[in-house]
């Protein structure tokens, strides 16, 4: 497999080594709560990322390729569009932020504060304010204007194989699901019957319109082709995939910008807690050729559902 005998996935594996260094280094200056806690479980996660390539190859290896760069305009074109999304999510992060604050919340990043990692208290007002504005600025929007240019098949949104998309959702989401009740949190698992009832929907809602659709609208299926076609290289489009979906939790709660030390373990624990999941993104979408599939197996039930509900059921005061 190209994608792992690649010079990308060397150049990836060296900033991975960067970025522990960076973190363990200025762990104790940078005013990061638990930064060395999350950057030991961010690597404990990488290796579950590659099991889970491996899988997805397998499960995918006798299903027609997929041809994702041929649902990209022409290369200049497709650069353009890259561009234009690339600083349009840029301005949209800066004005998350600018209203977080002045709202008096947290800044809006792609994770609700307090999401998978820290402790920060939210009050419904702002789970109803991050939702709706991420899903409006990331997805609807997005999705509006390629869509009367694109035609479902190009923006990855139909599939061509329902039988093996199945497979791979039901199997990914298994192994995920195992993998983060087992090494992020079971704390879904001690909740009452009363709060699961309410809060599993609740929480599947809040982070389906907040989180799940504007990754899959704005990364997967717009950027993802372009990536594709531009690059003319599997790895490196797995690789940027990983990367765009990292760099957009740019602007987390937990993160620590106002100093040189906590800005530098700040990034690194971003590119090292989100690039791996998003490649897992990428490598679906790039096999299947559905945007769908990542949905349903790598984000919106695990992580969370799963992760997130107890925080969901915290926030609304579920009892």
């Amino acid at each position: 497999m190209s994608l792992f005998k690649s010079r990308t996935l060397w150049i990836t594996i060296g900033a991975v080594v960067v970025a522990n260094l960076v973190v363990f280094g200025l762990a104790a200056k940078a005013g990061v709560a638990d930064a060395a806690k999350m950057a030991a479980g961010a690597d404990a996660n990488l290796v579950a990322v590659a099991l889970l390539v491996g899988v997805i190859y397998l499960l995918t290896c006798k299903r027609a390729t997929v041809d994702l760069a041929a649902r990209a305009p022409e290369r200049r074109v497709a650069a353009r569009e890259v561009a234009g999304v690339l600083a349009y999510a840029a301005a949209g992060q800066i004005v998350g932020v600018a209203l977080g604050w002045l709202l008096g919340e947290h800044p809006i990043s792609f994770h609700l504060a307090g999401t998978l990692y820290g402790h920060q208290h939210v009050t419904p007002y702002e789970a109803y304010v991050w939702a709706g504005y991420n899903f409006v600025v990331y997805a609807l929007l997005p999705w509006l204007y390629f869509r009367q240019r694109y035609t479902a098949e190009q923006l990855s949104l139909r599939s061509s194989n329902r039988r093996n998309d199945l497979l791979v959702i039901l199997v990914v989401m298994i192994l995920e699901s195992l993998n983060e009740l087992g090494g992020l949190s079971a704390a879904v698992l001690h909740l009452s019957p009363a709060q699961l009832v309410k809060g599993v929907p609740a929480a599947f809602g809040l982070y389906f319109l907040g989180s799940v659709l504007p990754t899959m609208v704005l990364v997967y299926s717009i950027l993802l082709p372009r990536y594709r076609a531009l690059t003319r290289s599997v790895p490196a489009t797995v690789v940027l995939g990983g990367l765009t979906y990292a760099l957009l939790h740019f602007f987390e709660a937990w993160t620590v910008l106002r100093t040189p030390a906590g800005a530098a373990v700040s990034i690194g624990l971003v590119l090292l807690q989100y690039t791996g999941p998003g490649m897992v993104k990428s490598v679906l979408t790039l096999r299947t050729g559905n945007a769908w599939v990542h949905v349903w197996a790598y984000h919106a039930v695990a992580p969370h559902t799963l992760v997130d509900t107890p925080h969901v059921v915290g926030i609304f005061n579920i009892k």
